[in-house]
């Protein structure tokens, strides 16, 4: 009787370790999913504090020059936001003319100040430097700053400078 013809094929080793490299090959590729979904969300969110801060800030620049140190946070025609320069949380300390409002939305912190070019009533001031801040939890208890600011002028302002 012949010799039986040698069978071709792969070996159970051989089928083992390929299967290994593919293990090692799928949790390479699940890793990168994970860090470019990690940083989509943290673009995501980036984003929208940027968003929220521009958007305080282009609210401050259409108000009357009257209603500089006030906020309608809802749109409906009162102010549940009165700027303060007293020192007290948010504002960073009394008396240093800058006044200071702040809100938690959605996990960010907006907080926007406005700093006139001299002392005295709203009325009285040139023109006042306005700037907009979000903070923003960045992941792993580091957070992120993004701040945005312009300079508007009092359109009934007669004095010198």
């Amino acid at each position: 009787m012949p010799r039986a013809q040698q069978q071709a094929g792969f070996s159970l080793i051989e089928v083992m370790m390929a299967m290994i490299v593919l293990a090692f090959g799928i949790l390479g590729v699940m890793s990168a999913l994970q860090w470019s979904d990690f940083g989509l969300r943290q673009g995501t969110t980036g984003t929208h504090a940027l968003a929220l801060a521009e958007s305080r800030l282009e609210v401050k620049r259409t108000v009357p020059w009257d209603a500089l140190l006030t906020d309608d946070l809802d749109g409906d025609g009162r102010a549940e936001v009165t700027m303060r320069d007293d020192g007290q949380l948010p504002d960073k300390q009394a008396g240093d003319g800058i006044y200071t409002a702040m809100i938690e939305q959605d996990g960010i912190v907006l907080r926007w100040t406005v700093q006139p070019d001299r002392a005295g009533p709203v009325q009285a001031w040139g023109s006042a430097v306005i700037t907009a801040g979000a903070r923003y939890p960045a992941g792993q208890g580091q957070w992120r700053d993004v701040t945005v600011g312009t300079l508007r002028a009092n359109p009934r302002y007669l004095g010198t400078r």
